[in-house]
């Protein structure tokens, strides 16, 4: 019985969570509230209050969650994919796929909310841009040494810049609903790096 209820409770902060990564990837992390949660799931706003106590507390474990599903997609393109260059287009394709249903980065939303999101909120923000300039310095170091890219700068600010051209043409793209015009920027921005 007890370990129905756990489960029960686990299955319900599930959906809450992902009630919530939907609003801040549509609506922005400040255009939402409990109220909103809680109407969509049909609970009282107190049932979200059990499983996140405050909105800085949800939304804290939101960018973990986001950030471990992203660090798994990571996992899976550095096992199945032994050229840098194959590495990049498959991370801009995480980026696609977030701007195919209609979402951006949740990350990326958060940046531009930053100076109004709780402490703990902006460490993990912060997080998840730095574990991935890490990874993608790493990407950019195997293609130079396979002979496939050719970089100018160091590695840290051309992953930078690669992160930062990804959420910038989401942002772009997103308000005339053209996944087109996001492709375009990633194959010239990959037609840039390689050698």
């Amino acid at each position: 019985m007890a370990a129905a209820r756990a489960n029960n409770r686990s299955r319900t902060a599930e959906r809450i969570l992902d009630i919530a990564e939907r609003l801040v990837q549509t609506r922005g992390f400040n255009a939402f509230s409990y109220g909103d949660i809680a109407r969509e799931l049909g609970i009282t706003t107190a049932s979200l209050h059990y499983h996140f106590p405050g909105k800085a507390e949800l939304g804290e474990a939101l960018i973990k969650r986001y950030a471990q599903r992203f660090s798994g997609a990571l996992g899976r393109i550095d096992k199945e994919m032994p050229e840098a260059v194959a590495k990049l287009r498959a991370y801009a394709g995480l980026y696609a796929e977030e701007l195919a249903g209609k979402r951006m980065c949740m990350c990326g939303i958060l940046a531009a909310e930053y100076q109004t999101l709780p402490e703990a909120m902006r460490g993990e923000v912060i997080r998840f841009f730095d574990d991935h300039q890490r990874w993608l310095a790493g990407v950019l170091a195997q293609g130079q040494s396979q002979g496939k890219l050719r970089l100018a700068g160091s590695l840290e600010e051309i992953a930078e810049g690669i992160i930062s051209t990804l959420e910038g043409a989401m942002l772009i793209a997103l308000p005339y609903g053209d996944t087109a015009r996001f492709d375009s920027t990633t194959s010239r921005l990959l037609a840039a790096l390689r050698a």
